[in-house]
């Protein structure tokens, strides 16, 4: 076992992990300040969309999972828009050669302002001016940049450079800002003041309902809006107004599958959260102590094996279940699963993607992947979960980053460039179509073993999220390991399938790893037939796990943060 590289972090009142340690503080000062669980994911929430603009949107996506005490079962606020209604698909294969560009098109309706404030609506207690005045603060008066953020701004430079609006905020000066460097976002800042001055007029007349609706309509129907559109309209865009006035987050109630006696929680396919309900319910009743050690050869390959079983039925069936027959039932049955299961072979790595399940009715879509030399380095999303001292608790996984759309001039953010997942070839189940979502990659997580214990998750890092996520879990629900440890193990990840963002970049069976894992353990999987290769010691590429863990018998909480990113947990 390698020792954890953080102090465990325990109270017994209320507890925030999430993707920036300034998100985390944040949302812990609403709870200190009477407010309840939503209240606080949606106060770090939006502050990561400052915090962590480089990619996540303030704009862009917001999928939130709510388990509120007094409610039987979790919801999901799905927090993703979908492509606008003048959208043309044969664009994308007549002028672009079936590439998506970088820039406007890829633009779908921006969800995360009406995500979080459904989220307040439906379950809070408190305003958006109450919950925005972290991000507020961040925003017009700036924060000490990171270096990871600096270090993803500076190889994202030339994208930055394409357009004006973006090189003003993220390259001051022309160039990256360095870490520490106070970072500002002056317009960002009077977007967000502009929606809470709207809400103070507002319910100052109608109450806190009132205002809430006015804050989402200042950014929807608003001016806010309207300069959306207008850039849009003059520059080759397809938002238009009544895409913007018409949306709204699905509200439904989460999937879930079991595991270990625990029921795991998840969004539905218009995001790949049920691939790693599918992962979880193949390993289930499997005595994963049995293959030889933690983190060895057998079990590395075991679960990687199972992982690319998943993500082909991903890749083959998951789309927007508006748009798609995804056959959910089918792909969660426990004789499919075991019967996928039945197919790993235990001496040799399947050599590429598996094929995917036979589903009566339904056929194979093809493996047409793009490439992009600088594709394994692009990054996007974070993370934030918080359990309120009722055992309120919520999971969200807010994303979209500043580099490959333009910055509305003035507004300080880009609307979702989320269009990227989508496929421009029609045949896939998440192909480009009017008023179609595309299939997210950020998939908040929620464990419950009822009368026990309550565990979110979630982290970002596209399509590694489930399996830094799976990854994490096992070492804590399988291995006994305390949260802190078990987000601190070294991590493996398979990317033997397209990726979710285009160009949607396929390497055919190969494991990048970690490298404080064993040469040993590394050859002997090359010999079964993965393609391996190395990741630093502690790679952000490896995902940015945080988690909270509550002990219902005991009443202790714990938190976890991920080291390999700048995370942050607070506790009481």
């Amino acid at each position: 076992m390698f020792s954890q590289h953080r102090a465990r972090i325990m109270g017994t009142r209320h507890m925030v992990a999430a993707g920036h340690y300034l998100a985390s503080q944040a949302a812990f000062q609403i709870l200190e300040a009477g407010g309840n669980a939503v209240d606080a994911a949606c106060a770090g929430g939006i502050a990561l969309g400052v915090l962590q603009s480089e990619y996540v949107g303030f704009g862009g996506v917001a999928p939130i999972l709510v388990h509120m005490s007094d409610q039987s079962a979790p919801v999901t606020i799905a927090g993703l828009g979908h492509w606008p209604a003048a959208t043309d698909p044969d664009v994308f294969l007549k002028e672009y050669a079936g590439v998506m560009p970088k820039g406007l098109l890829r633009t779908v309706v921006p969800a995360a302002p009406d995500a979080w404030i459904t989220a307040l609506v439906r379950f809070g207690t408190m305003s958006y001016s109450e919950v925005a005045q972290a991000a507020l603060r961040f925003a017009k008066e700036g924060f000490p940049a990171a270096s990871i953020q600096t270090a993803i701004i500076g190889k994202a430079q030339k994208d930055y450079e394409r357009w004006n609006a973006n090189a003003d905020i993220f390259l001051p000066g022309g160039k990256p800002p360095q870490p520490g460097d106070l970072f500002v976002q002056s317009d960002l800042g009077r977007t967000i003041t502009y929606m809470i001055d709207e809400e103070k007029t507002a319910a100052a007349k109608g109450g806190r309902q009132a205002g809430l609706q006015a804050a989402r309509d200042a950014f929807y129907k608003g001016d806010i809006a309207q300069a959306m559109v207008k850039f849009h309209r003059e520059n080759g865009g397809w938002l238009r107004e009544a895409d913007l006035a018409g949306y709204h987050s699905e509200v439904e109630t989460a999937m879930k599958t079991r595991f270990m006696g625990a029921d795991f929680y998840f969004c539905g396919p218009w995001c790949q959260g049920p691939m790693l309900g599918q992962t979880l319910a193949m390993l289930d009743g499997t005595d994963l102590t049995a293959l030889n050690r933690h983190n060895s050869a057998d079990y590395i390959h075991f679960l990687i094996e199972a992982l690319k079983l998943s993500y082909a039925d991903r890749h083959n069936y998951f789309g927007d279940p508006r748009f798609v027959d995804v056959p959910l039932d089918r792909l969660m049955d426990p004789e499919y699963l075991r019967d996928r299961k039945s197919t790993i072979d235990m001496s040799h790595a399947q050599p590429g993607m598996p094929d995917p399940g036979d589903i009566e009715g339904y056929g194979r879509v093809p493996v047409l992947p793009g490439e992009d030399p600088d594709f394994a380095g692009q990054l996007d999303t974070s993370y934030i979960c918080v359990i309120d001292s009722h055992g309120n608790t919520v999971s969200a996984t807010p994303s979209d980053g500043s580099a490959a759309s333009q910055i509305i001039p003035g507004l300080g953010f880009a609307p979702s460039s989320r269009g990227s997942q989508s496929w421009t070839d029609p045949r896939m189940p998440a192909a480009v179509a009017p008023g179609k979502r595309p299939r997210l990659t950020p998939n908040p997580g929620l464990l419950v073993k009822k009368g026990e214990w309550v565990m979110p998750i979630g982290s970002p890092g596209n399509d590694v999220q489930p399996q830094a996520m799976l990854q994490v879990m096992l070492n804590k629900l399988v291995w006994g390991m305390n949260l802190q440890d078990a987000i601190d193990q070294p991590r493996f990840a398979t990317f033997s399938f397209p990726r979710s963002s285009s160009p949607h970049n396929y390497d055919p069976g190969l494991v990048c790893y970690e490298n404080r894992l064993p040469e040993e353990t590394i050859a002997d999987l090359r010999q079964r037939g993965h393609q391996t290769k190395a990741w630093p010691e502690w790679d952000y590429l490896a995902g940015g796990v945080c988690a909270i863990h509550s002990d219902l018998q005991r009443g202790i909480l714990e938190g976890g943060s991920d080291p390999r990113r700048p995370t942050g947990v607070n506790g009481l």
